[in-house]
């Protein structure tokens, strides 16, 4: 199953320099049946997108813990699409994430299929996102309409074997 980890600079190079991601559990976010019967007139492509910006949402509250923490780091969203087998995850009963799933290992990175990244133009308006989300969570209807505009930036597709060069690069 192709699953969508949502990540940060800093630990995708963790992670690169680890040969996994993790440590275990971690999130992901897929196709799951809950996914499939609420979105029913999607496509296989069109649900995987649902996923994947499900994963850029939970990168977006990464990167704001990292700033939190003082992590140093691009603002840009970073998510891992790798493939795991059905197995080795387990899926909740969340309503409101249908597509959130729980990895009870570590993923290798022989298992990451692409990167997906933001490209530099868009980082002014994540880090915009990443400092309004307190307000945002609180209620605050133009902060949440920043927040959501982060979702107007399409993440840029990276083969895994460029992942050196851009972890390099930002």
């Amino acid at each position: 199953m192709r699953v969508y980890l949502p990540c940060t600079l800093p630990a995708l190079a963790r992670a690169a320099e680890a040969g996994e991601l993790g440590p275990a559990p971690l999130t992901g976010y897929a196709v799951t049946p809950a996914l499939t019967e609420w979105y029913a007139s999607g496509d296989t492509e069109e649900l995987e997108y649902v996923a994947l910006t499900e994963a850029a949402r939970a990168s977006l509250r990464m990167l704001a813990a990292d700033h939190a923490d003082g992590v140093e780091g691009a603002s840009r969203r970073v998510v891992v699409a790798a493939e795991v087998p059905d197995g080795a995850l387990s899926m909740g009963a969340d309503l409101e994430e249908r597509a959130r799933v729980r990895l009870a290992q570590p993923i290798p990175m022989t298992k990451v299929a692409a990167v997906h990244i933001d490209d530099l133009y868009a980082m002014p308006d994540i880090e915009a996102a990443v400092a309004a989300l307190p307000a945002s969570d609180g209620g605050d209807d133009d902060a949440r309409f920043t927040v959501d505009g982060a979702e107007a930036h399409e993440l840029m597709w990276f083969a895994t074997q460029e992942i050196p060069e851009l972890l390099r690069t930002c």
